[in-house]
C-alpha cells in the first residue's frame, strides 16, 4: 500500500475548496492524475464521473469511474464504486482518497490523503514507482489549487 498525506493553509472557505473538488473538470486542470473525463453526474452530496486514470511514474490506466461523497463544509471521501466499469480495476487494485478541511485563522487547512494498493505480482512493479513519484504529485496538486482559489 502506497499512502500520501499533504496539508496546505489556503485562503478561502471549507466550501470554495470542497466546490472545487466536487468539479472534476474543473480539478483536472490542476490533477494530473485525472486524464480525459468522459462524464460528470452530480446528485446532491455525490459525484461520479468516468474518467481515464493516470498514476505518476506508470503512466495512463483503464478508464475508472469515481465516486466523491461530500460531507458540506468539512470533506469529500473519493472511492472507486462497485460497477462494471472498474471490476477489473477492483480485482487487481484498491484507492481511496480524501479532502478535508478545518478553519484555520483567515482561511483553512486542507489535508489530502489518497492511497492506493496493488495485488501480485503488481505489487512488485507499481508500488515502489508509486513511493518515488506519489507524494510530489500530489504536492503539485494541492499548491495548484491553492493557487487556483487564492488568486
Amino acid at each position: 500500500m502506497v499512502e500520501v498525506t499533504v496539508e496546505e493553509t489556503v485562503s478561502c472557505s471549507p466550501e470554495a475548496f470542497l466546490d472545487l473538488v466536487m468539479d472534476p473538470r474543473r480539478y483536472a486542470e490542476i490533477d494530473r492524475k485525472l486524464g480525459r473525463i468522459d462524464w460528470v453526474r452530480r446528485d446532491g452530496n455525490v459525484t461520479e464521473f468516468r474518467f481515464r486514470s493516470a498514476l505518476p511514474g506508470l503512466g495512463p490506466g483503464p478508464k475508472v469511474v469515481s465516486r466523491m461523497t461530500l460531507t458540506p463544509g468539512v470533506r469529500v471521501d473519493v472511492r472507486l464504486p462497485e460497477r462494471r466499469e472498474n471490476r477489473l480495476v477492483r480485482r487487481i487494485s484498491t484507492f481511496e482518497a480524501s479532502f478535508e478541511c478545518v478553519p484555520s485563522g483567515g482561511g483553512i487547512r486542507v489535508r489530502r490523503w489518497i492511497a492506493f494498493g496493488f495485488a501480485a505480482p503488481l505489487r512488485l512493479l507499481a508500488e515502489p514507482v508509486l513511493r518515488r513519484k506519489l507524494g510530489a504529485d500530489v504536492e503539485a496538486e494541492v499548491r495548484g489549487a491553492k493557487r487556483l482559489l487564492e488568486r
